[in-house]
């Protein structure tokens, strides 16, 4: 699939030269740096040497201290607390944050994850009674719960008091909750709306700490599931994000607690954990548990006390994962053919795909491996509970939570982002959901939003990369959502020794004219360009800078994102 090179704006040049100047930095450096906003070199410091001064005083968000006040009274007066949390690997590390922490204060603590299947998304009422017939007083919900007015009310029937932690979008209507914790309501003027679930949760604790003198590293203990949380969730890492991830990783290459230890080394790897590291192996193996069984087997994983006992669990997670992978691959499969072997909807805008056997738990997956491959907006549908529910997905710059408002008459629940949300509706307003969605879809996204898109940071000559230029853009990290490794173009090169790796991946030699340095470079599903790299035929190159380590010796080489022959 041909991708659209989208070059960022060259920053203004005498701010480049103020940062080259104070930092004593050449101009490549200090354009990065200047395209993510950072103007004097005080700013450049708080960015390269983050602190935990930089966060934010939780009680700017609205309800928080109604929300302390509550939990405080609750272990006061030996009340009983849940934790209640979402299936996803941002829900679960939100709960064995929460449960794990409060334990070390109290006692009268439980945790509840909903069944994907039998409850689906959300506060459930089968939780709501759970609470009621275990005589819970409070309940606080994380990652879950700014739409559940419904639920929440049954809760105050029965008496029960509830705290939201969420970072969903609200509705036009807030739960009757005692307290509504979500940095994205109207009326909270909380500096950072970007936080995860997790992240809610963090700063209830945080607050809780504060108000009654706890020293910040019994909380700060938990930062490594917060960043399993920051980056499996696809957030945006910038501000307090970058911040809790920084230290976060720190905390899960140094000293991860025994849940997290265990899944790291289903990693052959010795190499550093990133937040990539995290999105491809942590967050998968975490997530296979609410996708295959139950999730709550995740969140026993994260709190387990000892390596015995995590390794146990890690060993049964895995195997959810391995049964994940397969369904995913089976699924996958017939979704593509779906769409090729049907006219309609191959030249669609939009991808709403149906059947009713497809397994609930990995059809989030399928509808990225859908967008991966078309480039659409995509929900992808399956029968539960006799109603239908499904996962949406979008592309860059389209607003997948939006159009799904627009559909909103036909559907009996619907949540979640720009990005990714889900779906309920009744199974006759299946077609009529896809025909919407279509026309919602074509009327609003554009002919470039259908085009994939590699936003390049800026052009630079081969010559320019060294292992100082390399510790320098680590050190940018962590990288993700609003803060993406940096892709740069080398205009004019060639390969030499050009090969193809297992059918489909490009391996070479770089060199430019001009320079006299080379370097290996692999392009993972490039192998199309074989023939025409290999003949001496100049191209330009999109690409990130790596480090590579083979047999203990460190080297530099290029991933190959794009290739373009004039």
């Amino acid at each position: 699939m041909q991708k659209r090179w989208q070059f960022k704006v060259f920053p203004d040049p005498d701010a480049v030269k103020i940062l080259e100047d104070s930092l004593q930095i050449n101009e490549t450096i200090a354009t990065l740096l200047a395209q993510r906003d950072i103007a004097s070199y005080n700013e450049a410091h708080a960015f390269f040497r983050p602190t935990l001064d930089q966060l934010h005083d939780p009680f700017l968000m609205k309800d928080m201290e109604a929300a302390v006040d509550r939990l405080k009274l609750a272990m006061t007066n030996n009340e009983k607390i849940l934790i209640y949390g979402d299936y996803d690997v941002d829900g679960t590390t939100a709960v064995a944050t929460a449960y794990g922490f409060l334990t070390e204060f109290y006692d009268h603590v439980e945790f509840y994850i909903p069944d994907r299947y039998a409850e689906g998304y959300g506060v459930s009422k089968k939780g709501i009674e759970w609470a009621a017939e275990n005589d819970i007083a409070l309940i606080i919900t994380l990652d879950c719960g700014i739409k559940a007015c419904d639920r929440v009310q049954e809760a105050n029937q029965h008496g029960i008091d509830v705290i939201i932690c969420d970072h969903h979008t609200p509705g036009d209507e807030l739960p009757p909750a005692l307290a509504v914790l979500d940095p994205k309501r109207e009326d909270c003027e909380y500096p950072y709306k970007h936080l995860s679930g997790c992240g809610v949760g963090f700063k209830l604790l945080q607050g809780y700490c504060i108000q009654n003198d706890i020293a910040p590293g019994k909380l700060l203990d938990y930062l490594d599931l917060l960043a399993v949380s920051i980056a499996s969730d696809i957030v945006p890492i910038t501000g307090e994000n970058r911040v809790l991830t920084h230290f976060g990783l720190k905390k899960l290459n140094q000293s991860p607690r025994s849940g997290l230890q265990a899944l790291i080394n289903f990693n052959k790897s010795n190499r550093e954990i990133t937040t990539s590291g995290i999105v491809f192996g942590i967050g998968p193996r975490i997530n296979a548990a609410g996708r295959m069984d139950h999730a709550g087997a995740a969140v026993k994983l994260l709190l387990a006390p000892n390596s015995e006992e995590a390794r146990e669990l890690a060993d049964q997670v895995d195997t959810k994962n391995d049964a994940r992978r397969n369904f995913d691959t089976a699924i996958t499969e017939e979704a593509f053919e779906m769409i090729a072997s049907n006219e309609e909807f191959l030249n669609a805008k939009s991808t709403v795909l149906y059947k009713e056997d497809w397994h609930k738990g990995v059809i989030g997956i399928v509808a990225s491996r859908c967008v991966d491959k078309y480039y659409r907006p995509t929900v992808i549908l399956t029968e539960s509970n006799d109603k239908v529910t499904g996962s949406a997905r979008s592309v860059q710059g389209f607003d997948v939570y939006e159009a799904i408002t627009e559909c909103s008459d036909l559907l009996d629940q619907y949540g979640g982002h720009m990005y990714a949300a889900g779906v309920t509706m009744d199974i006759d307003k299946v077609e009529e959901f896809r025909i919407r969605f279509e026309e919602v879809v074509a009327d609003r996204i554009t002919d470039d939003q259908l085009i994939p898109t590699i936003e390049v940071d800026t052009v630079i000559f081969l010559d320019e990369i060294d292992t100082k230029f390399h510790r320098i853009i680590r050190q940018m990290g962590p990288f993700g959502p609003k803060n993406m490794q940096p892709v740069f173009v080398s205009e004019n090169v060639h390969a030499i020794n050009a090969k193809v790796l297992k059918g489909e991946h490009l391996k070479f030699m770089v060199k430019q004219e001009g320079t006299d340095v080379s370097f290996e470079a692999i392009g993972f599903g490039l192998g199309q360009y074989y023939d025409m790299v290999d003949c001496g035929m100049k191209f330009h190159m999109a690409y990130t800078v790596e480090e590579n380590e083979f047999r203990g010796h460190k080297s530099l080489q290029l991933y190959v994102k794009d290739i373009k022959f004039d």
